[in-house]
Order: structure tokens, then sequence, then C-alpha cells
């Protein structure tokens, strides 16, 4: 470096010699004074010790420090913390670092050259392991909803959304980006050696097919209780699956592989399955939803239609068979099947029993996982994912990827992936997370910014909203802990609900919190369409996981549920509330026989994440009773425990509090720096043109009060107040915005949105 900068002042020298009438005894002054304290004592090097991050004690943190110079001498060393640090090669930028107790450690990477010494430090949040055995799961199956808000938000679904993609789906006239079941026939009719059309839309296109064959199947599962309306609908997808599911199956070659794109290739271009210069081409990507559809199908026929899950197993199987340890090293571009597997090898050993070969999906998984090296942050391949300790590229395929992380570390016991997971985790939830539960500001290609980038021009995209709920999920499977689920309930009600309108007609693909434009009824990249139902419907799965010694209550949804093998009895889980109206909850337990087991109930926390702060703060609960009788409060990891001999009818009330909460944000995030916004229990509120001129104003100092207005955009609960120019302010839940703005038929082109004046906005100038 010296060298460089003393040849460019020799240059300047030679150049200003001959060009100009500078004073060169002057010049040659200027240059000594620069130069001379890099000759005595060295240049100053550019530090940056990496990214704050967490580890499981047992484990190990992966280091890797970035220098700027050509140091002489590279030291790691403990600032602080409670235990003692051991590193591997504390002289070298890439090291590890062990930790012998939990807590908050500060590490500091040193650089010297010559005399000067530059340092930068990282933060280590050290974690005792998870527990040793996850959670278990509770699939989705027949169950009942009794809920004004999601009954009426299921109803839209199943009667308008559900049934339009079908429709397009079915079109055989459409050229940009879609492509359909007729994918699958033309497919079909290349395997029998037919004249054959050419593959439509794009490599990916049979992924909305399977993610509607997964909403169908969830969607039927769905009590109608006598609605005449969700009746045909629901005889419509019948009808569909039937029709469906002998065409889909047609398109699997013999082996198991699926991919229409691939069958139809242009075999002049692409040669060969799983190819690395083809990793773009989503083969994982559509191969898992279309794994993921079959365990749906499984539950809703209760297992008496096999034909998606055998197909679903010769397809895995087939993977395994070519891609593993003395196979084939092999990632795809786009996560999804490592999701997939996890969750299919796990449905597989539930229902064929522990000896079944699901274990070997699961082990693949893995390897997928582990394969991911050497290529770009956009598709998480930078780097080994042990190592990965901040949330960066795409954000739909960072959740997707960092969902089967999760799902191996809890499989696994693997310390470096649990360290991993929560690093992102941390780091997403912490630096990068909206307050609507959404992910992705957009800044790089539909993904991630840096740290504390967050503009409310988000992209936040609505199929990254469904990852981030399985990411959640995972985590609360692993670690037991309430906070995950309160996180996947936020991003649940605020980043996803609203992503349909109101009538089931429209969507959006982005969900930004300034929002100046309406929805649509399709979109040239139709991802989001049948993702969108198919994470709405499993219901079941996201308001009940199970333990060895009882059942956890993550959802407050007015339902019928029937919950199998709790403490070796099936139970019928019976809520009845109005929530998020309201903070009153009834739950009556009725399990087949007489059962000792624990219920725990997810008290929630509005603050987990450490970007946002609400006043007043609340928390805790008002009441909790067993069959009238209050029991003491108990809290582990966020559930209040009841621990009991539970029998038929036995009923348990409690109540949480709910109440206007002002919500602020980090200094650090400039884009709402002097401003707030409003939430309600779980709800984060609007406020529109539609009903206020002006919402580019400060938020007034006259008190804010609810409103029950069961009249207006479906029933909803709005705030009311005054703006600072003393005018009448209303606000309803973030998820019925836009439901009064016009419509299009596609996503409009747009390429000024920043210009527009909001319809919509959530942050309010205080």
């Amino acid at each position: 470096m010296l060298f460089l900068q003393l040849f460019y002042f020799l240059y300047l020298e030679y150049y200003f010699k001959f060009n100009s009438a500078i004073n060169m005894k002057a010049f040659r002054l200027l240059v000594f004074l620069l130069i001379a304290p890099m000759i005595l004592f060295g240049q100053r090097p550019t530090v940056n010790a990496g990214e704050d991050r967490d580890v499981v004690t047992g484990g190990k943190t992966y280091l890797s420090g970035v220098i700027k110079s050509s140091a002489d001498k590279i030291t790691w060393s403990k600032v602080s913390g409670p235990g003692a640090v051991v590193f591997s090669h504390a002289d070298k930028k890439d090291a590890t670092a062990t930790f012998s107790a939990p807590g908050e450690y500060v590490l500091q990477l040193t650089a010297t050259e010559g005399a000067q010494a530059t340092s930068s430090t990282l933060k280590v949040s050290v974690h005792e392991p998870p527990p040793a055995k996850r959670l278990d799961v509770v699939y989705t199956k027949r169950y009942k909803i009794d809920s004004k808000l999601w009954s009426d938000r299921l109803k839209t679904m199943i009667v308008n959304w559900i049934p339009w993609c079908i429709d397009q789906c079915e079109r055989t006239d459409l050229t940009t980006g879609d492509g359909g079941i007729d994918n699958f026939i033309e497919a079909a009719k290349a395997l029998r050696g037919e004249p054959h059309n050419k593959h439509k839309g794009y490599v990916f296109s049979n992924a909305w097919v399977h993610q509607t064959v997964e909403s169908m199947c969830e969607a039927l599962m769905v009590d109608p209780q006598g609605d005449a309306e969700m009746i045909a609908a629901q005889a419509k997808m019948k009808k569909t699956l039937d029709k469906w599911i002998p065409i889909i199956l047609s398109a699997q070659e013999p082996d198991g592989y699926l991919q229409t794109a691939f069958t139809l290739r242009d075999t002049s271009k692409w040669h060969q399955r799983w190819s690395p210069e083809r990793r773009g081409n989503h083969e994982g990507y559509v191969a898992g939803y279309f794994i993921e559809s079959a365990i749906n199908h499984y539950t809703l026929t209760e297992g008496k239609d096999k034909r998606l899950y055998n197909a679903a197993k010769k397809l895995a199987d087939c993977w395994v068979a070519n891609i593993g340890p003395g196979k084939k090293t092999w990632y795809d571009g786009h996560q999804e099947m490592e999701q997939a597997l996890v969750r299919f090898g796990r449905f597989v050993n539930d229902m064929e029993g522990k000896k079944s070969h699901g274990d070997s999906y699961i082990r693949l998984a893995k390897f997928l996982l582990d394969s991911r090296n050497g290529g770009s942050s956009y598709d998480q391949s930078h780097v080994p994912v042990q190592q990965q300790y901040e949330a960066v590229g795409h954000a739909v395929r960072a959740v997707y990827n960092y969902s089967g992380m999760a799902d191996v570390a809890a499989e696994t016991g693997d310390k470096d992936y649990q360290s991993a997971v929560l690093s992102l985790w941390d780091n997403m939830v912490n630096k990068k997370y909206y307050l609507t539960g959404g992910i992705g500001s957009g800044e790089t290609s539909e993904g991630f910014g840096p740290n504390y980038s967050l503009g409310n021009n988000a992209y936040c995209e609505s199929c990254s909203s469904c990852g981030l709920i399985f990411f959640q999920y995972k985590m609360n499977l692993a670690y037991h802990d309430a906070k995950y689920a309160d996180l996947y309930e936020e991003t649940m009600y605020n980043a996803l609900l609203g992503s349909l309108d109101l009538n089931g007609k429209n969507f959006t693909y982005t969900n930004p919190l300034n929002t100046a434009e309406g929805r649509y009824q399709w979109h040239v990249c139709p991802c989001c369409v049948g993702n969108i139902p198919r994470t709405l419907l499993m219901i079941p799965t996201w308001t009940y996981v199970k333990g060895t010694d009882g059942l956890y209550v993550n959802l407050f949804i007015g339902s019928t549920i029937n919950v199998e093998k709790v403490a070796g009895t099936d139970v019928e889980m019976i809520q009845k509330t109005d929530y998020p109206w309201s903070g009153n909850m009834s739950l009556v337990v009725n399990p087949k026989q007489t059962k000792a087991f624990t219920l725990y109930i997810r008290v929630p926390n509005r603050a987990t994440s450490k970007l946002y702060t609400t006043f007043p703060q609340v928390s805790g609960l008002e009441s909790l009773m067993v069959n009238g009788q209050p029991v003491p409060v108990k809290i582990e990891k966020g559930y209040a425990v009841i621990k009991r001999t539970w029998k038929k009818g036995d009923r348990v009330t409690w109540a949480i509090p709910m109440q206007i909460q002002k919500v602020t944000a980090d200094n650090k995030i400039k884009a709402d720096q002097d401003k707030v916004a409003l939430r309600y229990g779980p709800l984060v509120y609007n406020v529109e043109q539609a009903d206020q001129p002006n919402i580019d104003q400060s938020l007034g100092n006259a008190p804010l009060s609810l409103e029950w207005q069961p009249n207006f955009l479906h029933g909803i609960m709005a705030i009311k107040g005054k703006w600072a120019d003393g005018t009448p302010l209303l606000a309803i839940p973030n998820y019925a915005r836009l439901n009064r703005v016009p419509t299009t038929p596609h996503l409009p082109p747009n390429d000024d949105k920043q210009a527009q004046k909001p319809l919509s906005v959530i942050w309010m100038k205080k």
C-alpha cells in the first residue's frame, strides 16, 4: 500500500513539473509531511470484526474479519463476558471461538501495521442449547371455525380466491410468466412419445399449481357449517382434484422426477438434471411444493387416497438416489425442497413409524443445505450456512433457507446449525424487521437491505411472509418458546392476512407500509397466489403444538380442532373468543379419556423485537381460571402452565389485557424518526385517505378510543382520535387497507411509486 502511494506522489510530481506552475519545493514538503508518518509509524488499517451473532454453549462461532491493509499483526481477544473464550487461531482473521458459559460477550479484532493499530468489535450472545426433543406437529385435519374475523377471511378464500386460482391455472391463453395445468398435459404427451407443445411460462410455473392443490386440500378440511356458497365452492374443488391429480401424476417421469419445464425443455440448452450451471431452474422449488401438497392431500383423505403421497415418496426417493455423499453435490438457487423434505420426512415417520425411511429425506435436506458455498449472498450460498449470521439476499429464498436450517437443527441437534439459526433470527428480528411482521426492504433484488434500513416503501413480498411464518414456527418447535409464536401471529395478522382484499378477489405481491396503489387480480409472476391461502388455511397447525407432557396453545381463534395423541389420548379443543377484538378467551378441553397432562397457554408479548417500543406496555394475564376457579399463574418461556388431570368438559377461561398502544421505532431506523404508529393487540393500524384527506400531518394529543363498527370493512374495531389540526382521525387494521381504491387485472406498471402520494400509511408524524 505504501509503495503504491509513493508511486502516485512521484507521478503527481512528474505531472506538475511539466504541466503546472506549482511551487515544486512546497509540493515536495507536502509530500514529505504526508509520507513521513506512514514510513515511521505505518498506515492505520481498516478493520471489521464482522456481524454480531449468537451461539449455543458447546458450539463455536466462526470468525471471519475483514482487514483492508497489509497488517503486520492480527489479534482476536475477549473484551468482556462472563466466561472464558478460546480462539482456535487468535492471530488470524479467520478463526473460531468457543465460550465456557452463557451470557453476553464482546470480542475484538485488532490489526497492527507498523505503530498503527485499529480495532473492531462484535457482540456474541451465548445461549443454552434448545431442549433435546422438539415439539410435535399438529397436522391440519378437518376443523371448524367459530370466529367473525377468521370465518369471513376463510370464506372469501374458499368461495372466491381459490376458485379464481383454479380458473387461472386452467387457462391456456396466458403467455407472460404463466403456465398452468396445461404444462402437465404436454409433459405427459412427451413422456409417451407423442407430439407436444413447448413449456409455457417460467421454469417454476408448476409451483402455483401445486400450491393451489394444497390450498384446495386445506379448504376441503374446513367445515362449511351449512354455508351454501362454501359447499358449492368445495364441490368444485373436489371435482378439480379428481381431474388434476391424474394429470399431474401423468407428468411424473418413471424414476419419480417431476418438473414439466425439464421434461419439455429445449435439449440443446438444458442437458441434464441438477446442473450446477442451471441453478436458476428451480428444480427443488417446484419439487418441494409438490411434496408439501401431498401431505395435506393425505390428511384430507385420512390416508385413504395415497396417490399424491406415494408419488411424493417416489420423487423424494429419486432425489435421495441421485444427490448426496458419494453421489452428486448440488443445491438449488431457490430454496424450498429443504424445508419440504424435513416436513415430509417427519410426516412419513409419523404415518409409517420411526423405522420408515423418512430420515433419509431429512439427511438429504441437510446435505442440500451443507452444499451451499462459493455462490452469492442473493441465494444465501456465499458462505456455508453454518457460518451465516446476517439475513441477506432475496427475502423469500432466505426465510425458506432459514426454515430448513431450523428444521435440521431441531432434528439433528447440530450446534453449528443451532447457532446459525439463532443468529439469523436475531439479526432479522432485531435489525431488519418491519412493524407489520414483514421482511425485505427491497433495496436488493426482492430482498434485505443493510441493518436498520427499513424504508416504508418496503417490498415485503407476500411469499416472504409465508416463509417467515414457517421459520418462526420451526423455532417454536425447537425452543418451546412462545416468543416465536408471538411473531408468527404478528406476521399472519398484519403482513399476510391483508395480502388479499376483503372480498378475496384481488391480492398484492408486495406489502409496503406506505401504499400508493391498489391491489390487482393477478401478477406476471404469480408465485404468491397459492402460497397465501395454503399458509393461512393451516390453522390447526399454527394454533396448537404438542409436547411430551402436554399441549401448547399458540393462537387464539374461535374453533373446534381435534388434537391427536396427547398423553395417549385425542383431545377436542373448543375455543370461544372474539380475539383480536377483545382479550377474553374460553377453551373447553375434551379428552377422549381422562388424562393428566400440562396445558401451556401463550401469554402474548408485543415487544419481542428490540426495534420497536410500545406505550403503554401491555403484558401478562388479567385472569386465569379452570372451571370457574382461579388458578395460580405460572409462566414458563411465555406460556401460562396448567398441570392437572383433564376430563371432558373442563373449561379454561383467561383474559389478556388489550388497549391502544403507540409505537415508536429505534432511532437507527431513519424512515421512522419522529413518527408514531398505532396498534391494538396483535393488529397494526393504518390511516387512509379514504377516511381523511390529509394523512401527511401530525397525530393530535386528543385521547384515542376504540369503536366497534360491525358494518364497516366486514366488521372492525376502529381507532378514533384527532389530527393535530383538530380534524377527526380514523385508523383501521392494516389487513383491511386498500379496500376502497381501484383494482387492476395485473400489477400496474409504475416506475415512480415513491413519487405518488400514499393512499394508506402506518407511520404518522408525532
